[in-house]
C-alpha cells in the first residue's frame, strides 16, 4: 500500500496524481476505503505541494525530523504539566530546542539542492 501511495506524491504533474490516486483508490478501497476518501477530500491542499520543483518536494515529503522534534516537544511538556504563562511555556520549548539540536547530526538527505530551489523561489529570504 505504501508503494502505491508513493506513486501518488512522486507523480511529475497534478494530472498525473490524480490517475495514481484514482488507480489506488480503484486497487486498495475494498480494503482500505478511509484513506482515499481522506486523499480525495483534502485533494485542494494536497496539489500544493506539486506547485514546488522535485528537489523540494523530496525533502517536504521525509517527515521523520518532524515527527522526532513533535515527539521530544511532547516529552518535555508531558513532564511539566503546567506552566503559569505562553511565555514561560514558549522559553521551556526554546531551550529544549537548543538541547535537540545538538543530538541532530545526520544532516537532510538531498538538502543543498533543495536549498538551491528555496533560494531562487524565494531570493529575498536568503542572506548569503
Amino acid at each position: 500500500m505504501a508503494a502505491s501511495l508513493k506513486t501518488i506524491y512522486q507523480s511529475a504533474t497534478v494530472a498525473q496524481a490524480e490517475h495514481a490516486l484514482t488507480e489506488f483508490a480503484q486497487k486498495w478501497d475494498q480494503r482500505y476505503p478511509a484513506i482515499s476518501q481522506l486523499w480525495f477530500h483534502t485533494w485542494e491542499y494536497i496539489i500544493t505541494f506539486f506547485d514546488y520543483p522535485p528537489d523540494i518536494r523530496r525533502v517536504i515529503y521525509t517527515t521523520n525530523a518532524i515527527e522526532s522534534l513533535n515527539r521530544s516537544f511532547r516529552k518535555v511538556i508531558k513532564n511539566k504539566g503546567v506552566f503559569p504563562s505562553q511565555d514561560s511555556l514558549l522559553k521551556l520549548l526554546y531551550l529544549s530546542l537548543q538541547r535537540i539540536c545538538r543530538k541532530w547530526t545526520m544532516p537532510i538527505q538531498h538538502w543543498k539542492a533543495a536549498l538551491a530551489c528555496f533560494a531562487i523561489e524565494h531570493p529575498n529570504s536568503f542572506l548569503f
